[in-house]
């Protein structure tokens, strides 16, 4: 369970200061606090299955990891964007036979639950029920939605708050100070700017301050002081960031539709890595895919359609990791298509009129004629059904008389 060791320089500075008890641990008193929930389940030893329901850096893991060590539990750790339903059956098959041989309940953690599909979420259930596995699952995203209701209705959902400035001061002093696992033995100190800089552009998440704070101190090796520039210089080195309500979540989702757009399966499969390694939904990838099918495809390759559905269904049904490969292969295929934009432009044409001209009069001949009122006032005159032909009986414009004779589709 334990992070420390005497040669850690690989380790980041947020998994080295992780805590390793409750008392050790900073922020969501309404769960951890005394006499509060989670704490009097770890003090009587009764965990039962849970969903951390929260931001990202607020503790959901570093949590479970404490539930598991105070508990005496085997603690299984793995992601939803990097395990599929072979290694959870592994981790129960190994659960099933450490509870028989030993008497050790195995927690099995799950990051980012809402991440694997329906399917996947079912294989849970029955190992949950009957207890071979203590489920604790991870997610930023609202459970009632991203988390199936049998699966919900066994678990109990605590809901984590973003850590306030206090909090953030307290975590990034204790990594300053912590000379064994943190940055003590560097006798570093923050200038107060630059404390405060840096505890706001960390927006409530621990680990964010961390590590720019980890990258700061090394940039100033031969400084004792960081200031509030060399906090500025951190951020701009650490790892970029993909916030799925941020700017780079846009502006790579935007890379990738372009690449696709010039036909560069290259590049398109590039920012689709890019996607698909932040964790980006795969249905938010597919849901644009078959959009670009009828946008920027479309009568080129009417199949096109079929097959992003296809993508979209495929990852509905299979989730991550495995579905990557079904985005995959359907980038390839919609970047390699000609591209045809004649109906996009010929809806946005006509739309144009519509706002234009409003709901201009239909044509009496287009209109139907349910009653005999209506047929004498001309409704569906000139109108011919039979077996052999539908439509008007001579020569009449289907539009509204202002906009006869327009043309909106220009086929290629």
């Amino acid at each position: 369970m334990s992070l420390k060791t005497d040669n850690f320089s690989h380790i980041p500075l947020a998994d080295r200061v992780r805590p390793q008890t409750s008392d050790q641990f900073v922020g969501q008193e309404h769960l951890i606090g005394k006499d509060k929930p989670l704490r009097l389940m770890i003090e009587k030893g009764q965990i039962f299955s849970l969903i951390f329901w929260g931001p990202p850096g607020s503790g959901k893991t570093t949590l479970a990891r404490i539930i598991a060590q105070a508990t005496n539990s085997n603690f299984a750790e793995h992601s939803a964007t990097a395990s599929g339903v072979a290694q959870v059956r592994q981790v129960v098959a190994e659960a099933r036979e450490r509870l028989k041989g030993y008497a050790q309940k195995t927690i099995l953690f799950i990051d980012e639950i809402h991440r694997f599909s329906k399917a996947q979420q079912d294989a849970f259930l029955p190992h949950v029920e009957n207890g071979t596995i203590t489920l604790i699952g991870a997610t930023t995203e609202n459970p009632s939605f991203e988390v199936i209701p049998p699966l919900l209705s066994r678990c109990r959902v605590l809901v984590l708050k973003p850590l306030t400035e206090e909090h953030l001061r307290q975590i990034i002093t204790q990594a300053l100070d912590d000379q064994p696992n943190g940055l003590g033995k560097l006798k570093k100190t923050l200038s107060e700017e630059a404390f405060d800089f840096l505890i706001k552009q960390a927006a409530g998440d621990a680990r964010i301050a961390l590590n720019a704070l980890e990258v700061a101190a090394t940039l100033i090796s031969q400084k004792k002081t960081i200031t509030l520039s060399d906090i500025e210089e951190a951020y701009q080195h650490k790892a970029l960031l993909y916030d799925k309500g941020g700017e780079e979540h846009y502006n790579t989702i935007s890379s990738y539709l372009k690449s696709m757009r010039a036909s560069n399966i290259d590049a398109a499969l590039y920012y689709l890595a890019r996607m698909v390694e932040a964790g980006e939904d795969p249905l938010f990838i597919a849901r644009r895919m078959v959009i670009f099918a009828s946008e920027d495809i479309g009568m080129a390759q009417p199949t096109a359609l079929v097959v992003a559905n296809d993508v979209f269904r495929a990852c509905e049904i299979i989730g991550y990791p495995e579905c990557q490969l079904n985005l995959a292969h359907g980038t390839v295929y919609l970047a390699g298509c000609k591209k045809d934009r004649s109906s996009t432009n010929a809806f946005g044409e006509a739309m144009a009129d519509v706002k234009q001209f409003g709901n201009l009069p239909i044509p009496l001949h287009l209109r139907n004629a349910p009653t005999k009122l209506m047929k004498d006032l001309g409704y569906a005159k000139d109108y011919k059904w039979s077996k052999d032909y539908v439509g008007p009986t001579t020569d009449k414009s289907l539009l509204p008389e202002e906009l006869r004779g327009r043309k909106y589709y220009k086929k290629h």
